[in-house]
């Protein structure tokens, strides 16, 4: 058979922000579609115009772009295989609705919701405690299996409301080849009478995604193993719509567990724990209720993308930290864990904190300057430049350049006084007060010249250097970090370090 081109599709609700397993799909597909230099497809899944939200396709949009996997056809860059949302191909899926109706594979049902919910109360017992539309009920129910074919035709032209049921086959045996899980065997009577068409015309997920995979010639379809118990409806749609040839490969990807691994990681773990786990920040229209994300927490696009691919595959080296393009070279489906994976911030933030130190400045520093500007902080490219290599290595996410850098551009607030008071006495007084004249006759202004000065008055006084040493630190950074202290005088300039040893004196001799 001729091997088709590799074509694959990530298919979310617009139904708010994107999740951490939500853009994992996104990524597995985009890497599969460039290794094989296939085509990515995004399609909106707008079906449910119940739990549509706001400018949710945007952010998924814009989602996608952050993170580097922006999809080469959908509704933002249309292709021949349009519309890529499904609320734009309605009426195409009634067609193929009726067509099962016709050959005998789907039926009509007319029950009411009073009637839904008095099947599942009636035939509740021990053994079956939430009873189903299946085929142990059906025949009980006002559907074109139980009715004459005049009261169908009837009920059809008074418009009375009614959906489109799969007929689920009795006893039989469905057969799934995954390429992560091996073959998967489904038992049709343990599935329910899916609904494939609801009474608005619009498609259930179950038609939806069979009809559009078709017609979009999807070779792959990827997906999230709770979408595995489906599994079953969707093959045998394949084959009574006569599409056996070309259905696609399935794969199910294991979920993304809690820290603890003890269940499928939701908002409100991000919430409970303080991690985010949605790509970006979402303010749900409705409820205006913001969730956390990791691009705005500081997190780099190429450090969420290696983390999300390492969560649940590896290529088996070893190797943990991989560009975009070696993602792309080393993946494979098969590597794939069938087991979840559980999800573990410190070792995100681990990352994110590799990423930062082998960035470049020049990636780097519009990041930092929009963080610095946003806290109101007035930079300049110049120090900025110096600066960025000099403190990176301490910063885990791009939120932390703030504690890091904001001393070079303003005075510190705070003083660490605690950190100094236990051992500050006169003598130390009395040297940053002879260190400020020898400061202000230094005729040239450098890191040599300041370390020079500073060790050779502390050996005059009967001082060690280190003793001084961490008292000049909280004085011009605020706090016990940062890097080569007379590194900071030279680069924060001369005024500002006499300045800040003069607050640091009067904190100190209170």
């Amino acid at each position: 058979m001729h091997q088709r081109p590799v074509r694959v599709r990530f298919a979310p609700s617009p139904t708010g922000g994107l999740h951490l397993g939500g853009v994992r799909t996104a990524l597995y597909n985009y890497l599969f579609a460039k290794k094989h230099h296939g085509t990515f497809v995004l399609r909106i899944e707008d079906t449910d115009q119940t739990r549509y939200v706001q400018g949710a396709e945007q952010y998924i949009v814009d989602c996608l772009e952050w993170c580097g996997i922006s999809p080469d056809e959908g509704p933002h860059r249309p292709g021949k295989f349009g519309p890529y949302r499904q609320s734009e191909r309605k009426d195409v899926y009634r067609v193929f609705a009726e067509q099962l109706v016709s050959n005998g594979h789907a039926y009509y049902a007319f029950d009411t919701p009073e009637e839904l919910e008095k099947m599942r109360t009636d035939f509740k017992s021990d053994n079956n405690p939430s009873p189903q539309y299946n085929h142990t009920t059906r025949m009980k129910m006002c559907n074109s299996l139980t009715l004459s074919k005049e009261e169908v035709e009837k009920k059809i032209s008074d418009k009375v409301p009614h959906v489109i049921r799969i007929l689920m086959p009795d006893q039989e045996e469905i057969k799934l080849n995954d390429i992560i899980r091996g073959e998967v065997v489904f038992h049709s009577h343990l599935v329910d009478d899916k609904v494939l068409l609801k009474a608005d015309g619009m498609p259930t997920y179950h038609l939806a995604v069979v009809v559009d995979d078709h017609a979009m010639e999807i070779t792959h379809a990827f997906r999230g193993e709770e979408w595995l118990p489906s599994a079953p409806v969707h093959v045998l749609l394949w084959q009574f719509l006569g599409w056996s040839d070309v259905m696609p490969a399935w794969a199910h990807f294991p979920l993304i567990l809690k820290p603890d691994g003890q269940g499928k990681l939701s908002k409100r773990d991000g919430d409970r724990l303080g991690f985010p786990v949605f790509a970006m920040d979402w303010r749900d229209p409705k409820t205006g209720e913001l969730t956390k994300g990791f691009k705005e927490m500081g997190f780099l696009p190429d450090a969420y993308i290696n983390l999300l691919a390492l969560l649940g595959w590896n290529d088996g080296s070893g190797q943990e930290i991989f560009s975009k393009e070696e993602l792309i070279q080393h993946f494979s489906v098969e590597r794939i864990h069938k087991s979840g994976a559980k999800f573990d911030f410190e070792k995100a933030k681990w990352y994110n904190h590799e990423w930062v130190k082998k960035s470049s400045t020049d990636l780097l520093l519009p990041l930092v300057q929009e963080l610095l500007s946003s806290n109101q902080i007035h930079t300049n490219d110049e120090l900025l430049q110096t600066a960025i290599p000099l403190i990176k290595e301490r910063c885990h996410v791009i939120n932390d350049f703030l504690l890091q850098l904001k001393y070079f551009f303003v005075d510190p607030t705070q003083l660490d006084t605690e950190a100094v008071k236990p051992k500050w006495d006169e003598k130390k007084s009395a040297f940053f007060q002879s260190f400020v004249k020898e400061l202000e006759s230094l005729s040239s202004w450098n890191i040599e010249e300041i370390e020079k000065c500073f060790k050779d008055l502390s050996l005059a006084q009967g001082l060690k250097p280190g003793d001084v040493q961490l008292p000049f630190r909280v004085m011009l950074v605020g706090g016990k970090f940062g890097p080569a202290v007379f590194e900071i005088a030279q680069l924060i300039g001369k005024d500002a370090t006499l300045r800040r040893i003069d607050t640091g004196l009067s904190s100190f001799n209170i």
